[in-house]
């Protein structure tokens, strides 16, 4: 049981801190608003890194993410009995993540009217920069290969100033890889806060654009699958 609450509650640092930075360069009123593309990059490398240790110190995997849950089972590191309860630790812990962030920046919210002025479901989810959904679902195919395929090699990558080593490979990623999709890696880091976007009472809210909301889930889970099938190679 451990394992599930550290899965929970390290993927909802996970969304505090990310969507946070999202609320913060988005939103009327924040002083971060209008920082570039890096700023967000960085602040989801140090999310992922900061909720890699808060799980790992439940005894969790520090998955964080259905995609990597579900390669970790395919390359034995962790069993297919264990993927499910993984999987709605993670949308839960994002959810919930989501929402606190909606606490905290709610009178931003307030003061931002419309999309033109940052009240976007891109805070909390992505969005393509242009929209064609073959090559989305390709962008994250490949970025989360790339992503899944460095931390398998890593190792125990919960371990030491390992963490810390995925925070910049998930930095590298979003600075390369990242910019054509806003680059999710991880179902949950989507679903989760794309979710809570829909369902709560947040003021001037805009789309939740669900009709893309396929690309995050399907491109991780297959890039991540590619890797772990790659990986049972060597």
């Amino acid at each position: 049981m451990d394992a599930y609450l550290g899965e929970f509650v390290g993927t909802m640092i996970l969304i505090i801190l990310g969507a946070g930075a999202g609320a913060s360069i988005n939103l009327n009123k924040a002083y971060a608003k209008g920082q570039g593309w890096l700023y967000v990059a960085f602040a989801w490398g140090m999310a992922v890194a900061f909720g890699v240790y808060v799980a790992a110190s439940f005894g969790a995997p520090g998955h964080l993410n259905p995609a990597f849950t579900i390669a970790a089972a395919i390359s034995g590191m962790i069993k297919w009995s264990q993927v499910v309860g993984f999987i709605i630790a993670q949308m839960l812990g994002a959810f919930v993540g989501a929402a606190i962030v909606v606490i905290h920046f709610y009178p931003h919210f307030k003061a931002s009217k419309s999309e033109a002025e940052g009240n976007t479901v891109g805070i909390f989810a992505t969005k393509p920069a242009i929209n064609s959904p073959v090559f989305n679902f390709l962008s994250e195919v490949i970025a989360t290969f790339t992503f899944t395929y460095i931390t398998f090699n890593l190792g125990n990558f919960t371990e030491g100033l390992k963490p810390f080593i995925v925070g910049f490979v998930i930095f590298a990623i979003g600075a390369s890889l990242g910019s054509t999709t806003g680059y999710a890696l991880n179902p949950a880091r989507d679903w989760g806060p794309r979710f809570a976007y829909t369902v709560l009472p947040i003021p001037h809210k805009t789309a939740a654009h669900w009709e893309y909301a396929w690309v995050p889930m399907c491109g991780p889970i297959v890039g991540a699958a590619i890797a772990a099938l790659l990986f049972n190679l060597q």
